[in-house]
């Protein structure tokens, strides 16, 4: 990861921008990469995913995303019922074996204040790439009882799973079917900025 923000960094500091970009190491125990599907057209089921990790680059001074390229490994998918998360990893649909990884790739950091923005850029889901819209809430910057200082943010979105090829369903008798195609992305971030 260090590479990626010196890479950045170079490319900043040549075209002459005062830069305060920090890199971002992801505590994932105190992160959620989640999401809600409709299930039976009446209720939202929700989901996470527990293995995850990215490559985040922020600048404090401008208060923008300047890198994010984030993975997820499919197969650590949870619902919280072991029968339907092995449905989930099936070829029905995320097809784990063959396609392991998701993966979110910045384009653009459209800032819309302090502490709101757009991360615009790809996400590839069993080896289709389109584009997405996640909108950012950041929460605040601290200093933790250690003195490491930390940045927390929130990124909602939504896509359309059939776009990414999981077009698995069954219709149900009274009209309808079983899983909905919205899938709204939820994710809590809490980071620790990497010190030189």
């Amino acid at each position: 990861m260090k590479k990626l923000r010196n890479i950045l960094l170079a490319g900043l500091v040549a075209v002459g921008l005062n830069v305060s970009a920090e890199e971002l190491m992801i505590d994932s125990a105190h992160s959620e990469v989640a999401f809600s599907v409709k299930h039976l057209m009446i209720t939202n089921v929700k989901g996470e995913f527990t293995d995850y990790d990215g490559d985040i680059v922020y600048d404090m001074k401008n208060k923008a995303f300047s890198a994010f390229d984030a993975t997820i490994k499919a197969k650590s998918i949870d619902t919280g019922i072991e029968k339907r998360d092995e449905h989930l990893r099936s070829a029905d649909f995320f097809e784990v074996e063959k396609y392991p990884d998701i993966r979110f790739v910045m384009s653009s950091y459209e800032k819309q204040s302090d502490t709101s923005g757009v991360l615009k850029g790809d996400i590839t889901i069993r080896g289709i790439s389109k584009p997405v819209d996640l909108k950012a809430t950041i929460n605040g910057v601290i200093k933790d009882m250690a003195g490491k200082t930390k940045i927390g943010f929130s990124l909602d979105g939504q896509i359309n799973r059939k776009d990414f090829g999981l077009n698995w369903n069954k219709a149900l008798e009274f009209g309808g079917v079983t899983v909905g195609d919205d899938v709204k992305l939820m994710v809590e971030i809490q980071a620790v900025v990497l010190e030189d």
